[in-house]
């Protein structure tokens, strides 16, 4: 089968066909040439021939004489004694016949008989009679081939001329073809030597201009699949050998020109990589070809097989509502909403045509931002105003209503004035507190917050913090409720880099916390953990817990999952959010764990780095004194 296609391969080659071509010329040429060589030898020998059995004039005069004679009784003999006497052993037969077409003489002894009988030959009858007629004619007689030589003879008195008579010499033609089959065998002999030769030499010519061209095509061939190594080596300078050259520079301005397209995909194809933006591109009708992994990762697909190909309304889900002829047309932004129940996602969609210089649309361009944390600041910027007007109008509208009563009396009874007064004095420095956190937490977003940290043994700041809850209800003569305080705090020297009175704050207020939503009686639990990178302090409370769908938001400003209870226990709903930028700023974390009606607990971690106790100049001893 190989064989055989190579076979195919070799008929169908340049090469083949050259060769073919050089040859199939020869062929016809030396045909052609020698078809007219023997037509014009023999044309050449015949009329030699002829020439040669023409008979003398004198023969012809002789002849005209007899035939014009008065005296017709001698005259067969006088013809038979000239015909005798004409020697040319290349002629056969010489016949005479008169105006009449009678046979009056010939040189054959052989048809002697014949004298005397009208001849039936046409072409004869036709020169007798002045008609025309063929001068020279080859027949066959018996196998062998003549030439006929027919010619009249013509007497002239007083400047006429009369046909008196006819000659016909008849001459046998075989050895003139003999000669002429030898030279024409000479002749093709040495044709086919030349057609040999020459296929021959067409076979060398036609290797010689395609060996070049075949290595040309095998370069081409190894541009087209990548491979730019070697060159073609130019031997001539004819046009082969400057097309070879061309390819060579040809090659080199691939390779050059695929290396830039190359390195401009690649720094594209990082671009798009490593763009926070989902980018898609598409041809023009719809179907996705480029996307990059941000728009992977926005859409919920998870590699360019699930989206090369796919419609861009499918992918962005919005085919039950746009047609690619609106986005086209329309080219307006889109918000779309790709959020699931584990995670919210809002992304806003911009269109952007793909247009030639001759505006033929070829395809679009679409960049997805997410926009969801932009949404999320949004929402919650209103949700923030929202609540602090609202908390805001609550004392401010309690104080107003309790100076409008003093104002309309309530201010000359003494007991009911003190009592609206206490109340306007609390709903004062609940608001005062609201603000203080405000203004805190503007500090912490703006980034002004001064933070003074330092290293701290974190069990002696706790144990300190805690031993001053203990002496708050040592002190406290009549409680509003009672509750006492387990530590679960062990002996060991943890030392972490923070600011000593941000994290007191927040440890207040996690304890107060706690206090607020304990039971009587109730107990609080102080822990602290080492996690080997980072210590966890938690407070566990005894009180009514918090529902799950609210734990993930006891963080956020103004939350309170019983407002009404909260408010009345003069809260502000910014303590925990305040709490949080804290530990975060520490680059710690604070999380809530929780079970409704078994109490909740409150975990911060803080990251630490192990210290050499036999270089620390610090002493548990000494924060307790300098406290």
């Amino acid at each position: 089968m190989e064989s055989g296609h190579k076979r195919c391969r070799f008929f169908a080659s340049i090469h083949f066909k050259i060769a073919l071509v050089f040859t199939l010329t020869l062929i016809v040429t030396l045909e052609l040439v020698g078809a007219f060589f023997v037509r014009q030898l023999e044309q050449q020998s015949l009329s030699t021939f002829r020439n040669q059995i023409t008979l003398p004039a004198y023969v012809d005069d002789s002849l005209t004489q007899q035939l014009a004679s008065s005296n017709q009784s001698n005259v067969n003999q006088n013809i038979h004694t000239i015909l005798n006497s004409t020697n040319n052993a290349a002629i056969s037969e010489i016949q005479i016949f008169d105006t009449v077409g009678i046979l009056r003489g010939t040189s054959d002894v052989n048809n002697q008989d014949e004298i005397g009988k009208k001849t039936t030959a046409t072409n004869v009858k036709a020169a007798i009679t002045g008609g025309e007629y063929k001068k020279n004619v080859i027949v066959t007689q018996n196998g062998l081939r003549y030439q006929l030589v027919i010619k009249t003879l013509t007497n002239t008195v007083d400047g006429e001329s009369n046909v008196v008579g006819v000659v016909v010499v008849r001459a046998s033609v075989e050895a003139v073809y003999d000669n002429l089959s030898k030279i024409s065998f000479i002749y093709f002999a040495s044709m086919v030597f030349a057609i040999v030769l020459g296929i021959i030499m067409a076979i060398f010519i036609s290797r010689s201009i395609t060996r070049p061209i075949a290595q040309i095509s095998a370069r081409t061939n190894k541009i087209a699949q990548g491979d730019y190594s070697g060159g073609i080596n130019v031997h001539t300078d004819d046009e082969i050998g400057q097309l070879a050259q061309n390819v060579n520079v040809l090659a080199e301005r691939i390779e050059e020109t695929t290396n830039s397209m190359d390195f401009e995909r690649r720094r594209l194809d990082s671009v798009l990589e490593y763009m926070t933006d989902g980018v898609i591109a598409t041809d023009r009708r719809g179907n996705i070809n480029i996307i990059n992994i941000a728009a992977l990762r926005m859409t919920g697909l998870t590699d360019n097989q699930d989206a090369t190909g796919r419609s861009i309304l499918d992918i962005l889900r919005i085919a039950d509502q746009y047609s690619l002829r609106d986005l086209l047309d329309n080219r307006h932004e889109l918000l779309l909403d790709f959020s699931t129940n584990e995670h919210q996602l809002m992304i806003r969609a911009y269109f952007s045509l793909i247009e030639r210089s001759s505006g033929f649309i070829s395809g679009l361009v679409i960049v997805l931002h997410d926009v969801t944390e932009q949404q999320r600041t949004e929402r919650e910027r209103r949700q923030f105003v929202s609540n602090v007007s609202h908390e805001l109008r609550t004392p401010l509208t309690s104080v107003k209503s309790y100076v409008d009563a003093l104002q309309d009396g309530a201010l000359e009874d003494p007991e009911v004035a003190h009592s609206f007064l206490s109340v306007a004095q609390d709903e004062t420095t609940r608001m005062i507190h609201m603000i203080n956190d405000l203004l805190e937490l503007s500090r912490m977003d703006s980034g002004t917050m001064k933070i003074d940290n330092e290293f701290i043994n974190i069990a002696g700041l706790f144990n300190y913090i805690l031993d001053r809850f203990d002496m708050i209800i040592a002190n406290d003569d009549k409680p509003e409720k009672y509750y006492t305080v387990k530590r679960v705090i062990p002996d060991f020297q943890i030392w972490v880099d923070v600011d000593t009175s941000k994290l007191t704050q927040v440890l207040d207020n996690i304890m107060n916390n706690a206090i607020k939503y304990s039971p009587d009686g109730g107990v609080i639990t102080a822990r602290l953990e080492d996690h080997q990178t980072e210590v966890v302090l938690s407070i566990a409370d005894q009180g009514l817990g918090i529902p799950n769908k609210d734990v993930t938001q006891i963080f956020d400003r103004f939350f309170r999952v019983d407002k009404a209870r909260s408010r009345a226990q003069g809260g502000t709903g910014l303590g925990l959010a305040i709490s949080k930028e804290i530990i975060e700023r520490f680059g710690g974390r604070v999380w809530a764990e929780s079970t409704e009606g078994s109490g909740s607990t409150f975990f911060v971690a803080l990251p630490y780095e192990a210290y050499n106790e036999i270089d620390d100049d610090w002493d548990d001893g000494d924060w307790d004194e300098e406290r």
